[in-house]
């Protein structure tokens, strides 16, 4: 029998930008649809006016609110502050299911859940790395030590959830197997999402979309770029869009590569409006776990070129000719190829039909669902 009884359920993350926002944008979507109370906590400092817009949309749908709390990429002295305004503001809700999201997200949730029950509060507490911790390198000190306090931190964890086997595999490789439950959902698309966008007329080659900032490879996208326009002797075009802490950096390296006039910069905005501006969106990432961009933009008919990391693998096959590694010579050269015969290369990638079945958001908020009620009544 499905349990269908409401639930307090609190999401707590830092920044509401990127694949987080969006996978728990996705969630309470589904989470109220389904008549459960939902609330978030995330970082007062970070997102602009596009990431305020969407928190105001989401506003009408917490029964349990939105709390913003100042909290800090990297552990620093601002970090007892903003614990204790998190737990307050969590004893407060006295959720049944508190999850978090990212590092910092998942560590909260999982102290503050923990000091709930010594009171006496029943909740379950869970953990979705999203890359987060697993990024760095097991081989540094920094690394080890944080692995290390991933282990601990599973005495106080009921569900881990990873979103891509790949996420699934590092956590054993670099922390151990989970000691905890734990499961793995892909992220999904509504139904909604798997319609094409049409094409502006005067469309660019190349998308780039998201966080301006060193793991996404956005130097990479605009290198690759300038080499593939110099193989075929003539200037290709491109939009970014998005912001961050290297966007001003970025900005110089167009302009030192003579390419201003080819790169376009925009600030953030929905990802199928993006991609009505450019024929073919290219994610150059260093590392992800299983990023929704290349679910939206195929889902919207748009061809993608990605790298060869994280989960993306698991979407697009892992022979397919849209991977690259991220690495400036090898994707110039799929870049230079591809924009040949888009529509050629559109052929080669999964169909919509085929990403409906596999990623559904429906899919994933219903079995997030089930765990949440058999770690509750375990």
């Amino acid at each position: 029998m499905v349990d269908n009884r409401p639930l307090r359920i609190v999401h707590c993350f830092r920044a509401p930008v990127g694949g987080i926002f969006r996978h728990v944008r996705d969630l309470i979507e589904a989470q109220v649809k389904a008549g459960h109370q939902v609330g978030i906590i995330c970082d007062a400092s970070t997102g602009g006016d596009f990431e305020e817009a969407l928190l105001g949309e989401m506003h009408s749908k917490l029964e349990l609110g939105l709390e913003r709390v100042a909290m800090q990429r990297q552990i620093g002295p601002g970090d007892a502050v903003a614990a204790f305004r998190t737990y307050k503001v969590i004893k407060k809700l006295q959720p049944d299911v508190l999850h978090g999201h990212g590092a910092k997200g998942g560590a909260y949730a999982r102290l503050f859940g923990s000091l709930l029950r010594v009171s006496g509060s029943r909740v379950a507490r869970f953990y979705s790395p999203h890359g987060g911790s697993l990024h760095f390198d097991p081989a540094t000190l920094q690394g080890r030590i944080i692995f290390r306090v991933e282990r601990f931190m599973e005495r106080m964890t009921d569900r881990i959830i990873f979103v891509s086997a790949f996420e699934q595999g590092v956590y054993a490789r670099k922390v151990g197997k989970p000691r905890c439950g734990h499961a793995l959902i892909y992220n999904g698309l509504s139904d909604g999402e798997f319609q094409p966008v049409t094409l502006d007329p005067a469309a660019a080659d190349f998308l780039f979309i998201g966080e301006m900032r060193a793991l996404k490879g956005p130097d990479i996208f605009i290198a690759a770029l300038a080499r593939a326009s110099a193989a075929r002797g003539n200037a290709m075009t491109a939009v970014m869009v998005g912001d961050g802490k290297d966007r001003a950096q970025l900005i110089e390296q167009v302009q030192a590569a003579e390419l201003s006039g080819n790169i376009r910069f925009l600030m953030p905005m929905k990802a199928r409006e993006a991609f009505r501006l450019t024929k073919v969106a290219v994610i150059p990432s260093r590392a992800e776990a299983l990023p929704y961009l290349v679910l939206e933009a195929l889902a919207a008919g748009r061809p993608v070129i990605a790298s060869r990391v994280g989960g993306i693998p698991e979407i697009l096959g892992d022979s397919s000719p849209a991977l690259v590694q991220p690495d400036v010579d090898d994707l110039a050269a799929k870049m230079a190829s591809v924009i040949k015969d888009v529509a050629g290369f559109q052929q080669l990638l999964p169909d919509t039909s085929t990403l409906k079945q596999r990623f559904s958001a429906e899919t994933m908020a219903a079995r997030l669902q089930a765990e949440y009620f058999a770690a509750l009544d375990s």
